[in-house]
This record gives C-alpha cells, sequence and structure tokens, in this order.
C-alpha cells in the first residue's frame, strides 16, 4: 500500500509539470497568434493610410485639372469669334480710307481678344512655315512646291489653339510635298 501511494504521489507530480509545458506552449501559441494578428492589422493600417493619400492626391488634381480647363467649352465658343475677326481684317483693304476706322476697330478688338486668351493661356498655333506635326496640326491636302521642304505646312487654313498646354483645336493646314518628277510630268 506504501508502494500504492508513492506512485499516486508521483503521478500528481509529474501531471503539473506536463500542464505547466502545455500551458506554456498554449500562451506560446497564443502570443505567436496575436502577433500575426497585430501584423495583420498594421499592414491593413498602413495600406489604409496608403489609399487615402492616394484618394487625397487624384482629388486634388482633379480640382487642378478643373481649374486649368474649366475654360475648355468657352474658350472654343470663342474661337469662331476670333477667326471671323482675323478674316475680317485679312480681307479688308488698308488702303481704302471708307473703311479704314472700321477695319482699326478691328484690329483694336482682335488685340484686346488676343491679350484676354493669353491671360487665360491660350496659346495661338501659327505653323506657317514649319514641319508637320501631327500632334497640333490636321492635314487637309498635301500640295506640291518646289520652294517649301517636304513635310512643311504651305498654308494655314485655321489657326490651332493649346488650353494650357493641352490641344484645344487642331491647326488646319497644307503641307507641302516633292514636286513630281520632270519625266513624268511628260509621259
Amino acid at each position: 500500500m506504501a508502494d500504492e501511494q508513492n506512485l499516486d504521489n508521483q503521478t500528481p507530480e509529474a501531471t503539473p509539470a506536463a500542464e505547466g509545458a502545455a500551458a506554456g506552449e498554449d500562451l506560446a501559441a497564443r502570443v505567436q497568434a496575436l502577433e500575426e494578428q497585430l501584423a495583420a492589422a498594421q499592414d491593413q493600417s498602413l495600406r489604409a493610410v496608403a489609399e487615402l493619400q492616394n484618394v487625397r492626391r487624384r482629388a486634388e488634381q482633379d480640382v487642378e485639372k478643373a481649374h486649368k480647363f474649366a475654360l475648355e467649352r468657352f474658350a472654343q465658343d470663342l474661337l469662331g469669334v476670333v477667326d471671323s475677326l482675323e478674316r475680317g481684317v485679312e480681307l479688308s483693304d488698308p488702303a481704302d480710307e471708307s473703311i479704314r476706322p472700321m477695319r482699326e476697330g478691328m484690329e483694336l478688338t482682335l488685340k484686346m481678344f488676343h491679350d484676354v486668351l493669353k491671360r487665360y493661356q491660350l496659346e495661338q498655333l501659327d505653323p506657317h512655315g514649319e514641319p508637320f506635326n501631327s500632334e497640333h496640326h490636321q492635314a487637309i491636302a498635301m500640295e506640291e512646291s518646289a520652294s517649301a521642304e517636304p513635310g512643311s505646312v504651305l498654308k494655314v487654313f485655321q489657326k490651332g489653339y493649346l488650353l494650357s498646354g493641352r490641344l484645344l483645336r487642331p491647326a488646319m493646314v497644307v503641307v507641302s510635298k516633292a514636286p513630281a518628277p520632270a519625266s513624268d510630268a511628260q509621259a
């Protein structure tokens, strides 16, 4: 019976040690799980902050673009008026004394329009003699020319405009091409 008591006494002593080791492992596993949850929460927090910064930056860019290009439609409507004034000045005879006051008034009005357009970052494209640029010019015809380099602008039918560096209206142009060889012309 003494042996049995010794065995009973040994079993309870072994059990708390085993329970302590198991409890330590449980605590270590729980700490590990909590550390993983903390890392995931920190990652989510960083991502949310980054996304908020991106949204804020995009909103600021949208507001900046809205301010910059708010006049786009209005400016396009005014370009027809500027074109008409320019044509009127071009077609009026500067030597005709009877229309001189009207011509001067049109020139002053046109100058005022150009000043206003510059103030609002509208830049005129008058590419006469320049190389053709498909980003800013729209070719409506090609014409043979011995005096101009092939691919350069010979005539400008309608001037183009940029609004804050962005194309508002392309210039309508006639582009030069090399003259046909003389042998083809005779045949």
